[in-house]
This record gives C-alpha cells, structure tokens and sequence, in this order.
C-alpha cells in the first residue's frame, strides 16, 4: 500500500515535468549539486544547499540522474545501502528501515534517469544527506572522496516531498 501511494505521488510529478516540457516551459531546475570537497578534504561536505530532513511522517526522494552515469549512481547506491546496513548508530539505523530506492521505467526529465527513496516511515527532523551517512561507514579519505565524485558527476538535480495520507471525509459519496 505505501508503495502504491508513492508511486501515485511519483506519476503525479512525472505528469507535472512532462506538462512544463509539452507547454514549452522548463520545470524550475533545483539547486545546484553540492560541490566535491578538494582531493585534500577527508569527507565530502555533509550539508547539501537544501536540508534533506523530513517533517512529515512518509516522503520521497527524487534524484535525476545522466543516462551515461547510471552505472556510477547505481555503485553509490550500492554503498548507501552496504553503509546503511552495517551502521550501528540508531539514528541510521532507524532510517534504513524506511529507505527504499527505485528506479523510474519511464525517462525523466531532459533525458535523465529518474531515482525515487521512498522513505515511509521517516525519521522526522533527521539528516538524510548522503555525505553524513558514507563518511560514517566509510573513514578512508580516498575512498570516500571517490565515492563522493561518482555521485556528484552523476546527479543533475533532485527534489523533495513531505507526504501527508489522506484522511477520509465521514461523508457518504452521493447516489446517482
């Protein structure tokens, strides 16, 4: 059921980017990427431009990605998930119970690879920035600064939505 209404909530968006392109408008490009740390930083910076925290108790994730990286997003996602399950902080630990990740069948927008984290449930309020979850499973410096340049050589730009359920009126639908 929660991935029926996530993947109702992802053709809504899919429809909204496809409607701006049909109309001739281009959807509202998200912030930039966060910039890869200098060869000579040991972690990459934690704090995207836009906080990756959630207030709702479901959400979503969406990351576009070039069609000719997505070996390289695959092997980042590859790492988040080994990272996620051998984190022992309880925080993590708490949000790799509700971190899914998907990939969209239909393309994305300008071409791109759409990825979706349904994240259901959430931990509300915690930090679901990538940077802070590899750089805790992974300490080596040049391993981490790798992983970090696949991911930003990667990804175009992505979104997130705090998801709220619908909460059925007491009514009675009305008679034909």
């Amino acid at each position: 059921m929660r991935v029926a209404r996530a993947a109702v909530v992802g053709v809504c968006v899919l429809l909204v980017f496809s409607e701006a392109g049909a109309a001739g408008q281009q959807p509202v490009p998200p912030p930039p990427a966060p910039t890869p740390p200098a060869p000579t930083t040991p972690a990459p910076a934690t704090t995207p431009a836009q906080p990756r925290t959630f207030t709702a108790a479901a959400g979503l994730l969406f990351n576009t990605v070039r069609a000719d990286r997505v070996a390289d997003f695959e092997k980042v996602m590859g790492y988040l998930q080994a990272a996620l399950a051998k984190s022992t902080n309880e925080g993590v630990r708490a949000q790799a119970r509700g971190w899914r990740v998907f990939k969209a069948a239909e393309p994305g927008p300008s071409g791109t690879v759409l990825y979706v984290f349904v994240l259901d449930p959430t931990v509300p309020g915690a930090d679901y920035g990538l940077g802070r979850i590899l750089a805790e499973a992974y300490p080596d410096p040049a391993q981490l600064q790798d992983i970090w340049k696949l991911y930003t050589g990667s990804v175009t730009g992505g979104s997130l939505l705090n998801l709220a359920p619908v909460q059925a009126t007491a009514e009675s639908p009305p008679r034909p």
